[in-house]
């Protein structure tokens, strides 16, 4: 008997959004489309753009595998300037000459390994029981907690007119923004080129990849995460066929 609807296409999908909608938009398409539970790995906030890994049907059962894996990022980081959220979307809070090469050099070398930065006020934490950028956006000003979290590598790929390009390979859960903070500025642009083992260049919306091939592809440590005989029940419901060759229109 195949599984219910909701339950049914079984697969991993991996997206690449585009700057200015939201995760969760990515999600709810998906959801429309197939009509199946839906879930998402992570989140990017609305102006950034890249890698999502969605989990349709029962795949979403797999989510705490997927959840935790390392980050890698491309972002150009605008150093004259800081802003009240770290990206574009906050208002301008201080103005600066941008930093020689050799300092921003420098600065960059201290943010490697483990490092510890406040959480951006504009993010999901709560504090108080309440989301923090709901409080950020009534401007009610808080101490942000901070957050622990391993920079495995940064690198500096392009320098001028004071904007920084870097490329990022984080522990999850490092935003990028604080990063961007603590080097005196504030990202402008923002993209997720990896997830784990997954790239954004791989990305493909209409295609489900196989959970018995996604978990593979992860270390043995993600996988422990979920039971064997749940990982075993969702594989053996698994769904190979892209979305169009099962008849879900775009």
């Amino acid at each position: 008997m195949p599984p219910p609807r909701a339950a049914s296409p079984v697969g991993v999908v991996l997206v690449d959004k585009e700057p200015g909608p939201s995760s969760f938009a990515a999600v709810a398409a998906l959801r429309a489309r197939t009509g199946a539970r839906t879930g998402h790995t992570g989140t990017l906030d609305p102006f950034a753009s890249g890698l999502l890994v969605l989990m349709s049907g029962a795949a979403t059962r797999l989510a705490p595998c997927f959840v935790g894996l390392d980050k890698r990022y491309l972002t150009e980081i605008d150093l004259t300037a800081t802003t009240t959220t770290g990206d574009p979307e906050g208002e301008i809070a201080t103005r600066q000459a941008p930093p020689s090469v050799a300092a921003l050099e420098q600065a960059i070398e201290q943010l490697r390994g483990e490092v510890e930065l406040p959480i951006p006020a504009a993010s999901a934490v709560k504090i108080r029981g309440e989301r923090s950028y709901r409080l950020a956006r009534r401007g009610v000003a808080v101490e942000m907690p901070l957050r622990r979290s391993e920079v495995y590598a940064l690198t500096l790929r392009g320098y001028e007119g004071g904007h920084a390009t870097l490329e990022a390979h984080v522990q999850s859960g490092t935003y990028i923004r604080a990063l961007a903070t603590a080097l005196g500025g504030h990202c402008v642009r923002l993209r997720r080129t990896a997830v784990g083992p997954f790239g954004v260049d791989e990305a493909d919306s209409t295609v489900l990849l196989a959970p018995s091939v996604a978990l593979e592809r992860l270390p043995a440590s993600a996988r422990e995460r979920v039971a064997s005989a749940i990982c075993e029940r969702v594989i053996a419901l698994e769904t190979s066929a892209s979305l169009s060759e099962r008849g879900f229109s775009p």
